[in-house]
C-alpha cells in the first residue's frame, strides 16, 4: 500500500463524522486494514462461557515461554457496542512486543445491564489465568487493560475485589491494570441510555473510584486533555484517590489528544505522529512482574 493511500485513509478517519456508537469501530476498521499479519498467530473463537458473546481471541507472539506476560484487553463502545474482531491492530501491536494478548467479547446493553458485563469480564480473566497456568499452578504476569468503557471494566476488576473473587481469583492474580481514556468517576449520568445501562440501585457500585483502598495492583492511566467523550478529569481524580491512599499509579495526560487517539496510537502501520501509549504500556508491563 502506498504512503499516499495510507495518508488518505488517515484523512478519512479523521474527518468523517459518525454516530457516537460507531466512533471507535470506524477507525478500527481502517487501522485493521493496515495491520501486518507477521510476528504473531491468533487463536480465535475460544469459549470462556456458555453464552454467544462469551468468547475470546488470543494473540500469541512468535516466541512464547513460561514467563511471557499476558494482557487481557477490554474494548470500549459505551457498554452497548463493540466486537473483538475490531481490535486486530491492538492484538498485533502488543503481541509483537512479546506479550500474549487476550481480547474477550462480553455481553452488552440492552441484552444486559451493569454489572453483568463486568461479571463476564471477570469470567474471561479467570479462564485466561487457568489456561496460562504453569504445571505448578503459578502463572506469568497477568495484566488487565482497556479503552473507554473497557477501561472502566478493567478498573473495576482491579479495584473491586469481589468480581475476581467470585470468579475464583484472588486480587494477587493481577500484576497491574492499564487504562486508556477511561470513565472512572462518571456520575451523575446525563444520557438516558446510560441511566438504563446502570440501574439506579447499583449505580454507585459502577464507579471504580469508589473502591480505591491503596492495596490494589499498580495502575497505569493514560488520557488526552482534548477528550470530549470521557473527560480526562476521570483519570486525574482516580489517580489522586489512589495516591491519597498510598497506592501505586502512573498517570500521563497527553496535550491535544482526543478520546480515540489513545487507542489509535497502538496501531503500528500508521505513519503520523502519535502519543507514546504503546511504549508506556511496554515499560509498565516490564516494570511489574507480578505480586
Amino acid at each position: 500500500m502506498s504512503r499516499a493511500v495510507i495518508f488518505s485513509l488517515a484523512a478519512v478517519a479523521a474527518l468523517i463524522v459518525v454516530p457516537a456508537a460507531l466512533a471507535v469501530s470506524f477507525p478500527a476498521r481502517v487501522l485493521n486494514a493496515l495491520t501486518s499479519r507477521a510476528g504473531y498467530t491468533i487463536e480465535r473463537d475460544i469459549a470462556y462461557g456458555d453464552l454467544p458473546r462469551q468468547k475470546l481471541d488470543i494473540y500469541l507472539p512468535d516466541t512464547v515461554d513460561a514467563d511471557t506476560p499476558v494482557v487481557v484487553f477490554f474494548y470500549g463502545g459505551g457498554w452497548n457496542s463493540g466486537s473483538r474482531d475490531g481490535y486486530l491492530f491492538v492484538g498485533q501491536s502488543l503481541a509483537t512486543t512479546g506479550m500474549i494478548v487476550v481480547i474477550p467479547d462480553y455481553r452488552l446493553y440492552p441484552e444486559v445491564v451493569f454489572p453483568a458485563f463486568v461479571e463476564d469480564a471477570a469470567k474471561a480473566v479467570a479462564f485466561t489465568r487457568a489456561r496460562i497456568a504453569r504445571p505448578d499452578g503459578s502463572t506469568p504476569p497477568l495484566f488487565l487493560a482497556g479503552h473507554s468503557a473497557g477501561a472502566q471494566i478493567a478498573a473495576l476488576l482491579n479495584l473491586d475485589a469481589h468480581y475476581l473473587r467470585d470468579a475464583g481469583l484472588p486480587a494477587s492474580a493481577i500484576a497491574g491494570m492499564i487504562g486508556l481514556s477511561g470513565p472512572y468517576d462518571f456520575l451523575p449520568l446525563e444520557e438516558e441510555i446510560y441511566r438504563k445501562t446502570f440501574p439506579e440501585a447499583v449505580r454507585a457500585a459502577s464507579q471504580p473510584i469508589a473502591f480505591v483502598d491503596g492495596d490494589e495492583p499498580p495502575m497505569l492511566l493514560l488520557a488526552g486533555d482534548a477528550d470530549q467523550t470521557v473527560r480526562p478529569a476521570n483519570t486525574t481524580r482516580l489517580a489522586a484517590a489512589i495516591e491519597a491512599k498510598g497506592g501505586s499509579v502512573e498517570t500521563k495526560i497527553y496535550p491535544g489528544i482526543r478520546h480515540i487517539d489513545t487507542l489509535a496510537a497502538l496501531a503500528r502501520a500508521t505513519p503520523w505522529k502519535k502519543p507514546d501509549v504503546r511504549q508506556q504500556i511496554i515499560d509498565f508491563v516490564q516494570a511489574h512482574p507480578g505480586r
